[in-house]
């Protein structure tokens, strides 16, 4: 079932402290996860395969490439690590990009938190505000992305607008 996230990414190098900023929220602590992104060819927005120790899933999303606070459809798939569904997606679609990355994640309510250390770009932080049944609504997603924007300080100049992946293949041309 589809839904909706609206979610912003940041280039911080005060990682360590927006997480602390965080902590004095009393978010839940879901794990410190070390994912590897495989994003594949399609002809409409992106799709990866995530696979982890704490999340493994096919994730198909669409969202605009702006520097801020975004909507971003989703499709997931959570399933058990399979290298046969790899195998499958790398023959059909072919690799478009791979993301390596250390994640910390985090939850309070329905937003979620990802303290990111991507191999070859540095850090960030990630904030996705999620209504997986529609019960929320986009304006207050909004609001939560804008009120954890404010409290770790995030300025227009800090928003990256565009994946890892975009990120990762912009860097090896």
């Amino acid at each position: 079932m589809p839904h909706l996230n609206i979610e912003f990414k940041a280039k911080s190098n005060r990682i360590e402290e927006l997480e602390s900023l965080l902590l004095q929220h009393n978010p839940q602590f879901i794990g410190e996860d070390h994912q590897v992104d495989t994003y594949f060819h399609v002809p409409a927005g992106r799709l990866k395969l995530r696979e982890g120790n704490i999340e493994n899933a096919l994730i198909h999303y669409e969202r605009e490439n702006t520097a801020s606070a975004k909507a971003s459809h989703v499709l997931l798939y959570q399933h058990t690590p399979d290298k046969s569904l790899k195998d499958i997606l790398t023959k059909t679609l072919g690799i478009k990009a791979v993301v390596d990355k250390r994640r910390k994640i985090y939850f309070i309510g329905n937003v979620k938190f990802h303290f990111d250390t991507v191999e070859g770009l540095g850090t960030f932080v990630e904030v996705e505000a999620i209504d997986k049944d529609g019960s929320i609504g986009a304006e207050k997603l909004q609001a939560q992305c804008h009120q954890y924007a404010a409290l770790f300080g995030i300025t227009e100049k800090d928003y990256c607008p565009v994946s890892y992946s975009d990120m990762i293949l912009e860097k090896t041309k």
